[in-house]
């Protein structure tokens, strides 16, 4: 794998923290109803008619796992996947909401917003190295063509 490649998909993973990161600290306020732990679902608010209404679930945060590329016939560079933080939620109280259950609880993404800053830390300087690295073999491969004088 050339070097250009390996510190082009440390662009891709860096882009790719900032953009989980961004959704996890926009979303950190989107609640849900708390899942029904027994089986019984019951909503609050419902009517007498047994049908309540029926609210979204709280927003589920990602996260950015980032391993080497060290296998196959070209290794190097790296590989970023998006996956589900677990556990997805935590309960939070909120009496006032409409989807609280009878102990006034929902469901709360489970964010660390100063974690989540940290991944934007480590997003950009991961890009900036990558880009100097880009910006290195540039220069490099220029002089090395520039035979002339």
């Amino acid at each position: 794998m050339s070097i250009f490649s390996i510190a082009t998909s440390g662009l891709s993973a860096a882009s790719l923290r900032v953009s989980v990161a961004a959704s996890n600290i926009a979303n950190i306020s989107t609640t849900g109803p708390l899942p029904a732990s027994g089986g019984s679902s019951t909503s609050a608010g419902a009517g007498s008619s047994g049908i309540g209404p029926t609210f979204p679930a709280a927003y589920v945060p990602l996260r950015v796992d980032q391993v080497s590329q060290s296998s196959g016939s070209t290794p190097g560079g790296s590989v970023a996947t998006v996956s589900a933080v677990s556990p997805s939620y935590i309960a939070q109280s909120d009496p006032s909401a409409p989807f609280a259950n009878e102990d006034g609880l929902v469901a709360a993404p489970n964010v660390d917003l100063a974690g989540e800053f940290v991944e934007l830390v480590t997003a950009k300087y991961s890009f900036i190295a990558n880009a100097k690295v880009i910006q290195a073999y540039a220069e490099t491969t220029e002089s090395l063509l520039d035979i002339t004088t």
